[in-house]
């Protein structure tokens, strides 16, 4: 497998687009430049399980960002509901505690049953990347960000989680101290110029992938961009040159 390859099978693309027939026109146009597409919280709602299924027959490995917190019978239902469809890798929030946590590796591995390697992954989330030391503070978490970063990283790799989602600026924090395959999936990824937008701990594709991160999400600079494969095949050069 080439750089281009190994590239391609870390770079999701976000497809947080309202309307669901323009999500769909919008995968089309990248079908076959890249493998992994996320569908989140804003088309999922509009959308359902029938994109996903759109999705998974234009040949994507779907990635179900709906960051589940809930209580632990409701996720490992929801979580068992996910593996049933087939996407590759679900979000739920490490915030959610340790009964949580397990119950959502639980119904993710029933769900997966019959698949053998092809499993659902979970992932937790664990501080958002909108968020920074003055937002912690004013809803009430009394540690560092750092901190809590690590603290609710290694609750969910004790839970039997398979990764974190988190910031791509603590990459070194939790490179060093989860190593794979416990996986790092990095939003905020932002390609040099591109603008910053609502995210607060960003960096740069080649950064991330040095850095140590499994997954890297962009949405914008691709989704926005006038050519949208040249702009996702850039990023996808971007990072084989730093593998």
């Amino acid at each position: 497998m080439d750089a281009i390859d190994l590239a391609r099978n870390r770079l999701v693309f976000a497809l947080d687009i309202d309307d669901p027939d323009a999500a769909l026109a919008c995968a089309r146009q990248l079908a076959g430049t890249l493998k992994w597409v996320k569908v989140a919280t804003r088309l999922y709602t509009r959308a359902g399980a029938k994109l996903v299924r759109e999705l998974q027959d234009l040949g994507y490995s779907v990635f179900l960002d709906l960051k589940f917190h809930d209580i632990p019978d409701q996720v490992e239902g929801a979580c068992r509901a996910a593996a049933q469809l087939g996407v590759g890798l679900l979000t739920v929030h490490a915030s959610g505690g340790r009964a949580m946590l397990e119950a959502a590796a639980r119904g993710a591995a029933e769900g997966s049953t019959g698949r053998g390697d092809d499993v659902t992954r979970v992932l937790a989330v664990t501080v958002l990347t909108s968020l920074d030391q003055s937002d912690l503070t004013e809803i009430g978490y009394g540690r560092a960000l750092d901190d809590q970063v690590g603290a609710l990283a290694r609750l969910a790799r004790e839970a039997g989680c398979d990764g974190v989602v988190a910031s791509p600026k603590e990459l070194p924090l939790l490179r060093d101290a989860l190593r794979s395959p416990f996986g790092i999936l990095t939003p905020g990824i932002r390609p040099v110029g591109a603008a910053v937008g609502d995210q607060k701990r960003v960096t740069t594709p080649g950064d991330a992938v040095r850095g140590g991160a499994d997954w890297l999400v962009v949405g914008r600079p691709i989704r926005n961009a006038e050519d949208r494969v040249a702009a996702a095949e850039a990023i996808l050069d971007e990072m084989a040159a730093a593998l």
